[in-house]
């Protein structure tokens, strides 16, 4: 897995702190953060364009409720791991993992999306697990997987998804990554108009998801 680079860390990435109490010095934080816990776990980059200067970052807690963002500077980080690294590492053949629905769901969809030269990651709650070894998985966690998609999805691979999401045995969230922003597949799947697209200047709809802001 990937020590940090040059390249600025893209949403969806895992960071690890360098000092998490320097780095989260002077914000008000939520009683359930533990900086101390940060120095061995990661925190997610989130979409938001609002300082140029400083990377967005979301804290997360033992429940779902337990949601936190906020900004660092690019010195603040000592490693970087992108969804793309989590799925080319295998990390979920595990003996540990193995009766989970999310990583069985994850064994089955791996070969076929790099059959079809799909760009891929695992993100959400299973990148979490598989980059920190720290499981936050339970029998009835949702998969989350990243695809990143500088132009429009073929149909072929817009038909895989659709199957794969179909299969189970766990619920399937695929966010498509474009160089706009991120949608839900399935959304878009189910409305083939507009959708909602999340970018780093906020949320907004449109028809097509690839296509820039006017």
């Amino acid at each position: 897995m990937a020590s940090l680079s040059t390249a600025r860390p893209a949403p969806h990435d895992l960071l690890w702190l360098a000092d998490p109490r320097r780095s989260l010095a002077g914000v008000a934080l939520p009683d359930w953060v533990s900086p101390a816990a940060l120095a061995t776990t990661p925190v997610v980059v989130r979409r938001d364009a609002g300082r140029a200067d400083a990377i967005p970052i979301g804290l997360r807690g033992a429940s779902r409720a337990e949601r936190f963002g906020t900004w660092i500077v690019p010195a603040d980080v000592a490693r970087v791991v992108t969804p793309v690294e989590i799925a080319s590492s295998r990390a979920w053949r595990r003996p540990e993992l193995a009766t989970l629905a999310a990583m069985r769901t994850l064994d089955a969809a791996a070969d076929a999306l790099d059959a079809h030269r799909i760009r891929w990651g695992v993100g959400g709650s299973a990148g979490f697990t598989l980059a920190s070894r720290v499981n936050v998985l339970h029998a009835q966690s949702d998969l989350d997987l990243v695809v990143y998609a500088d132009h429009p999805l073929p149909q072929a691979d817009i038909d895989l998804l659709a199957a794969l999401q179909d299969a189970g045995p766990a619920r399937l969230d695929i966010q498509v990554d474009t160089p706009q922003g991120g949608f839900s597949f399935l959304e878009w799947r189910r409305q083939r108009g507009k959708v909602l697209l999340k970018t780093a200047h906020g949320p907004r709809m449109c028809a097509n998801p690839w296509q820039p802001a006017p």
